[in-house]
């Protein structure tokens, strides 16, 4: 069997921790003796043991650690963080040979894991499936890469191009699948985002009560903090920043962060994200918001649902400008999703 085969099981693996390793990579790992799977682990947790630690655990027979070959998503950590050094792991067990899919972008690894190994003898193999661990943990990468966080987009429009009524009225414009998938969504991503108008009108949780996940972290931008405090956005019942102009205070659940007026506010609310280790952000509105992001190019990918029969006729207009490509189309019952990046 290749070390394709074995890698794309490694990143299934990985897959699993979906929304539960941020800041985290994904991470999985295989390992192979004499043609045999003996152990299999990832990444389950932030904080918790890493891919590695938990494969080796799974290999019963531990003396055949030397004699097998290492599968791994993403090169082995070599620093004490939340958990002791994984290459240090491997090592101690006398591995001498290692197949990693993509090399770790973060300064305190970046290549350091892969001369461990080599210094102790391994033979390291690096590269195999690196398109699809790229895609696994595009955020992870680009959080490093960009000092920021990964941006999502999402917005649903009527046929005829709007995100809302006649002054900022809700109107249900997706189906109940889309309203299901965007649940599913929240509970992959860090954290999510809104404008004041949208948390106005819509009053909007932020929350994945109709999908089993963790809440997200709720961001907020009202700068003259001038929204009423009954909104549920204000309950303190998940975490939430709101950026603003006017004070900084911490609640319980609540954080209230002062921000520069004579500065640009976007790069502040980037910068100050990537200092909280935010991996990803979903942005969920409003227009005035998502089209500031996609003016500034500080956005990676954009879902938008295109209802197929929903007419409003006048309204609030959705965004009209994406410069990126149209990676895909799917149908959700009575709505496309268009799956855009930059």
């Amino acid at each position: 069997m290749s070390d394709e085969l074995y890698m794309q099981r490694a990143l299934e693996l990985a897959r699993l921790g979906s929304g539960y390793t941020s800041p985290n990579p994904m991470v999985g790992c295989v390992i192979v003796h004499d043609g045999q799977i003996i152990g299999e682990g990832w990444h389950q947790q932030y904080g918790g043991p890493h891919a590695e630690v938990n494969a080796v655990a799974a290999v019963k027979d531990k003396s055949h650690l030397p004699l097998s070959k290492v599968y791994v998503t993403l090169e082995p950590c070599s620093h004490f963080g939340k958990t002791p050094p994984c290459a240090d792991l491997l090592i101690s067990h006398g591995v001498k040979d290692v197949v990693i899919c993509n090399t770790d972008s973060n300064p305190l690894v970046a290549g350091r894991g892969i001369k461990k190994l080599f210094d102790a003898g391994a033979q390291v193999k690096v590269g195999v499936l690196e398109k699809q661990g790229l895609e696994l943990n595009k955020r992870f990468f680009t959080f490093h890469s960009k000092k920021r966080p990964f941006i999502l987009l999402k917005w649903a429009e009527s046929v005829d191009g709007f995100i809302a009524g006649v002054d900022y009225k809700q109107e249900q414009i997706s189906g109940k699948l889309a309203q299901r998938l965007v649940h599913k969504w929240r509970s992959e991503e860090q954290a999510i985002m809104v404008g004041s108008r949208t948390a106005l009108y819509d009053n909007p949780r932020l929350n994945t009560r109709m999908w089993s996940g963790q809440n997200p972290l709720r961001i907020l931008i009202d700068k003259k903090l001038q929204l009423p405090k009954h909104l549920h956005l204000f309950d303190k019942s998940q975490p939430t920043v709101v950026y603003n102009f006017v004070r900084q205070e911490e609640q319980e659940n609540l954080y209230f962060v002062q921000l520069h007026e004579q500065e640009p506010l976007l790069p502040q609310i980037m910068q100050d994200l990537h200092r909280r280790n935010i991996l990803s952000v979903m942005v969920e509105g409003g227009t005035f918001l998502l089209e500031s992001l996609l003016q500034a190019n500080l956005w990676d990918e954009a879902m938008v649902f295109k209802s197929k029969y929903k007419n409003l006729g006048e309204g609030i207009k959705a965004p009209s400008m994406i410069y990126g490509q149209l990676h895909d189309i799917q149908t959700l019952g009575p709505d496309h999703l268009l799956h855009y990046r930059n």
